[in-house]
């Protein structure tokens, strides 16, 4: 787990403007869309089908019109999985993908979006049709940009768990793979250690020969260890990359960049957990000792662990037997409010630990 850094209070004030960019398009399907379209709030709704490369290359600009509309409350932003809802996309006569309609407050008579499928001109016809003055919201890109001169620096750090995409800007393949990978460096920016990366590989044709790159998008895996790099075969979805850079880089997030319930866990210190919870009063003691003595022997990421697991157990020693179960009721509380990424990270960190001194 990597150390705070003071760049990440910037991540504060982008939490404030919402949740992840999908999370803000509404799901709609046919058991929900008469209760959400018609309404009391107009609504611009694309019918899409996830196999679409025209729907892929849509996907970000749709999520950045979603984003920037989630807080006007009379406009909703939303999406229909035509795959999965055939009767629905075909009650509103869609035969292509994706085709983009707008239902006015109150009705669910559509009028067909025919403008250009961007962000800018999307915003822009629904404040024509919905009466607002919405502007677009600004999410910085998570995604670190190689060039010749950054390219040895970034990549060849030691330190660094790096994972490189070479793209091309004219391939469609990698306009599919720009959403996704945009997620996957957004699920890890917390971690120092992880760097998701790009490079366009028509601007630096010396370093795509180099690592013997053929075909667009190539991505390889530049670990602490290995800066020779590695192939990376894997699926190109968001789950699979996240499960990827989890087993390789030794960290715990979902796809949305939060801490499993694993992150902090450090498996040779359970053993001595164990022992603390079923021993006596003087036995814990002892057991603290023995802990303390463990934790020196941890390296990197355990050993900043560890130290909270020492923290805890002496907390537990001087506020009694229910003192973990409280604390992590306590913390569970904070948890749900607003609060910055790095300040969810150092909750969840100790409320995963705690937890199992609660056990």
């Amino acid at each position: 787990m990597s150390r705070f850094n003071p760049v990440f209070a910037f991540a504060a004030l982008i939490l404030l403007i919402g949740a992840a960019f999908a999370d803000d398009v509404v799901v709609l399907t046919e058991e929900n869309f008469d209760k959400e379209i018609g309404q009391d709030r107009g609504a611009l709704v694309e019918f899409y089908a996830p196999w679409c490369g025209h729907c892929k290359k849509l996907a970000p600009e749709f999520e950045k019109l979603g984003t920037s509309f989630k807080r006007a409350k009379s406009i909703l932003i939303g999406k229909v999985d035509c795959d999965d809802n055939k009767g629905l996309c075909g009650k509103y006569g869609v035969s292509g993908y994706p085709t983009i309609q707008w239902f006015p407050k109150g009705s669910l008579e559509p009028k067909k979006y025919e403008g250009q499928r961007t962000a800018e001109a999307l915003a822009e016809f629904v404040n024509k049709e919905g009466g607002t003055n919405v502007k677009l919201a600004s999410v910085p890109s998570s995604v670190v940009v190689l060039t010749a001169d950054t390219f040895d620096k970034v990549v060849l750090d030691e330190t660094k768990d790096v994972l490189v995409e070479f793209y091309a800007p004219w391939c469609g393949h990698c306009k599919s793979l720009a959403p996704v990978y945009e997620k996957v460096a957004a699920a890890f920016k917390l971690d120092e250690d992880v760097v998701i990366a790009n490079l366009d590989a028509d601007n630096y044709k010396d370093l795509t020969e180099k690592y013997g790159v053929s075909g667009y998008p190539t991505l390889k895996f530049f670990p602490k260890k290995n800066k020779a790099g590695e192939d990376y075969d894997g699926g190109r979805d968001l789950d699979e990359f996240v499960s990827f850079i989890n087993e390789k880089c030794g960290t715990n997030r979902d796809a949305k960049g939060r801490l499993t319930s694993k992150a902090g866990i450090v498996e040779s210190l359970d053993p001595i957990v164990k022992e603390f919870l079923a021993a006596s009063d003087e036995g814990k003691k002892e057991a603290v000792s023995k802990l303390e003595e463990e934790i020196e022997k941890l390296e990197g990421s355990a050993a900043k662990h560890g130290k909270i697991y020492s923290k805890v157990a002496k907390s537990f020693l001087t506020k009694g037997s229910d003192y973990a179960t409280k604390e992590v009721a306590r913390l569970e509380r904070i948890l749900e409010k607003p609060i910055s990424e790095a300040k969810v990270d150092e909750l969840t960190l100790k409320k995963n630990i705690l937890s199992t001194f609660a056990a």
